[in-house]
């Protein structure tokens, strides 16, 4: 495999952005994702730009790590956020223990089955026991089966937590962790 695994630099929010919009147009991205691509096309650069920042090398509370092809496109991309015990989550629970939290994972249709994800996932983990965590978590929507399996297939194990979709009655998210070996 001829990818590099690396956290993005602050500079580069452009590429960020445009891998973004291009998550956001994935046949199950109202699954996957809390934002739409219209909203998120309707951002200004300076949030993006400030979003590259916070989660750039050398961040501490978040970190967007990427998949870079042979020739210098990103094709997969996912960001840690470092929960802090005490803190109330984006779904309004309390957070028991200082923790990472995976979020906006995608890799492009045409590199995906080559072991990419998985690459991916062991720097976010990696980045997160740096961070002294205890725990890394992610929600999944409870019909994004494919995504489900993955999680599962690389030590993630349901948690019994469910959070419900506001807006999207009846539909439910549900927390996946790996616990720190």
């Amino acid at each position: 495999m001829n990818y590099k695994i690396r956290s993005i630099r602050a500079d580069e929010w452009a590429a960020a952005k445009e891998l973004r919009l291009v998550a956001l147009q994935d046949p199950v991205a109202h699954l996957a994702f809390l934002e739409t691509y219209e909203a998120a096309k309707a951002q200004p650069d300076s949030f993006y730009q400030e979003r590259a920042v916070g989660a750039a090398e050398g961040a501490e509370k978040a970190q967007q790590i990427i998949a870079e092809g042979p020739d210098g496109e990103w094709v997969g991309t996912l960001t840690v956020l470092i929960e802090e015990a005490g803190t109330v989550d984006w779904a309004g629970f309390v957070v028991e223990r200082k923790q990472g939290h995976i979020v906006g994972v995608f890799v492009r249709p045409e590199v995906r089955g080559i072991g990419l994800t998985e690459v991916l996932f062991d720097a976010a983990l990696e980045w997160s026991w740096g961070r002294g965590v205890e725990r890394v978590r992610l929600i999944v929507h409870e019909d994004n089966e494919r995504a489900r399996r993955f999680y599962g297939k690389v030590g993630f194990l349901p948690t019994g937590v469910v959070v419900p979709l506001p807006g999207a009655a009846g539909e439910r998210e549900l927390e996946m962790a790996f616990e720190r070996p």
